[in-house]
């Protein structure tokens, strides 16, 4: 019989569902958020090991669906050449990932967290810049860093931006690309005994809770500046990367 996790009430539950679909809403209206918002919360509840591999499944499914609400303004090309490219390195970040430690896992989270920020918006003033072998370039470093961690959408997003990608075609494209290598870390990720079958339930919770998300945040797109949301986002993904940071490390002194 399929259980709950030990020690885990309701009310998580519940939380975690609503910061579910406030990620997937956020992330359909500036890109990312959903690898970014929910670490945080997850960890305190699932313990740090669990937190990529859930996330990563989870994502299967909100990717599907804004690949789903945004599949007019999907560009095939862009996600062909960086998710092939990124494939490899991808599935190298996620095997890392299963040798780590709990304490080495939060710390590696909460630097990334903090560290995809800064990176997002210096890759924000390249945009439009990047010829096709830059963007296959950037894509390998990418792949690592997904298979590794959660959040790296950012990432992606700036790369996308770079590439000339506009509006609704760089959501689409990104959860497109991310759907075909989350394929790739679930796969790892099941091999190596990272997926019980209480992470199963919580990705399927936060999933079914993400997928209204993505259909609002299409309506929500339709002359709704991006500044305020990117700018509040970076405060909260930054705030909670710094706790995640002194958790590993008082974890590992």
């Amino acid at each position: 019989m399929v259980m709950f996790i030990d020690g885990v009430g309701a009310a998580s539950y519940v939380l975690v569902a609503v910061v579910a679909f406030a990620a997937s809403l956020l992330g359909g209206i500036t890109g990312y958020g959903t690898g970014l918002l929910l670490p945080p919360v997850l960890i305190p509840i699932v313990g740090a090991e669990l937190v990529v591999p859930i996330i990563s499944l989870s994502a299967l499914m909100t990717n599907a669906s804004r690949v789903t609400a945004f599949r007019t303004e999907f560009d095939r090309r862009t996600a062909i050449l960086i998710a092939a490219v990124a494939l490899p390195t991808c599935f190298m970040g996620a095997y890392f990932y299963t040798r780590l430690s709990g304490p080495a896992v939060t710390l590696l989270i909460g630097i990334m967290l903090v560290l995809l920020v800064p990176l997002r918006r210096v890759l924000k003033r390249v945009r439009g810049h990047l010829s096709r072998s830059q963007v296959a370039a950037a894509a390998v470093g990418y792949g690592l860093i997904t298979g590794s961690t959660s959040g790296a959408g950012v990432l992606l997003l700036s790369i996308l931006l770079a590439a000339g990608l506009q509006g609704a075609a760089v959501i689409a494209t990104d959860a497109g690309i991310s759907l075909v290598l989350g394929l790739a870390k679930v796969l790892v990720f099941q091999s190596a005994g990272s997926l019980p079958p209480s992470a199963w339930i919580m990705a399927l919770l936060i999933g079914v809770s993400a997928l209204p998300g993505a259909f609002l945040a299409k309506r929500l797109t339709r002359g709704l500046s991006h500044t305020a949301h990117a700018r509040i986002l970076d405060g909260v993904v930054v705030f909670g990367g710094l706790l995640l940071i002194r958790q590993g490390t008082q974890a590992l002194l």
